[in-house]
């Protein structure tokens, strides 16, 4: 299996703003008083169509969706969290924490991508668990070592052991599950998704292992990644702080690789991180203040990667 595509989801918002009902367990989420609704929105599509373009001028193939206007969805810009493709033509569809990101799931969207040429052959849907109180939120939640066969999850209000285990069963996927943690207001809380504290390259991984609170689960999921030869790169919370393990590796043109990240991320990493980075791809990073600061998720959250197979 391939870690990494060339092939994205975006979806454009229409109506981004702060979702108060994330922000419960959101700790990244920020009140930006000074700003309209209207401006928030304005300057969240620039910052979106702006990142579009720097991923198709590196040869990035990007689909890219428009949001509706109703139902209204403040988050849709991160659409990772509700859905994953998979290279046998499988689709998941995953149960949301906030009432209000699950009018995000769109079956048009599948039209859509088949009208591509994309290739879907079943759908997984895990939704019903929502009735429950039971989340599991994608590739949010999920960090997958699709070549290994691995998933990595830190367990979390929105991250359930028992429906990631049973994920993991269906995708035939090894679990790695922890816990991870993040000081707010001088209190250890959990991080609400694994992919704001790491992220898995073909060849490496960025962690922030000081998030592992437990010494045992931390040298549990560092002795997994360095059992499958990625190099580790140790980011510090205050680094996840801006969002510096919020990245995914794609392909460009020409099979390159690239790894993702927004500017905030990448003025925060030192000369000895970026350069341990670019022995293994090149870095390409675009300005997301506002839709970090409102929506809580940066450059990973906005990309759902397409494995689906396609039509020759």
């Amino acid at each position: 299996m391939n870690q990494t595509t060339n092939s994205i989801l975006m979806i454009r918002p229409v109506s981004f703003r702060m979702n108060e009902q994330t922000a419960v367990n959101n700790y990244y989420q920020k009140v930006l008083d000074e700003l309209t609704p209207e401006t928030v929105n304005q300057k969240a599509q620039a910052e979106f169509d702006a990142f579009v373009q720097k991923l198709q001028m590196a040869g990035v193939h990007v689909v890219v969706v428009d949001d509706t206007l109703e139902p209204n969805t403040p988050d849709s810009i991160f659409p990772n969290n509700w859905i994953s493709f998979h290279e046998n033509g499988d689709v998941v569809l995953y149960p949301m924490f906030a009432e209000n990101r699950r009018a995000e799931r769109r079956e048009d969207i599948l039209d859509i991508l088949e009208e591509k040429g994309f290739i879907v052959n079943e759908i997984m849907d895990y939704t019903s668990a929502e009735e429950d109180n039971i989340f599991l939120e994608g590739t949010g939640s999920i960090i997958l070592d699709r070549q290994n066969q691995k998933a990595y999850c830190a367990l979390s209000p929105r991250a359930d052991e028992e429906l990631f285990i049973e994920f993991c069963e269906d995708f035939e996927f090894s679990p790695v599950i922890f816990e991870a943690f993040q000081t707010v207001d001088n209190q250890r809380k959990h991080i609400y998704h694994t992919n704001v504290m790491m992220c898995i390259g073909e060849t490496f991984a960025v962690i922030c292992a000081d998030c592992i609170d437990d010494k045992k689960e931390r040298k549990m999921v560092l002795d997994s990644l360095k059992g499958d030869e990625k190099e580790i790169i140790l980011i510090t919370e205050e680094q996840v702080n801006n969002f510096a393990g919020n990245m995914l590796e794609v392909k460009g043109k020409d099979e390159r690789r690239f790894l993702i990240m927004s500017s905030s991320a990448y003025k925060v990493l030192t000369k000895n991180q970026i350069a341990r980075i670019e022995e293994h791809v090149t870095i390409l990073h675009a300005p997301l203040d506002i839709i970090e600061a409102c929506g809580g998720g940066s450059a990973r959250c906005m990309m759902a990667e397409v494995f689906l197979p396609k039509e020759n």
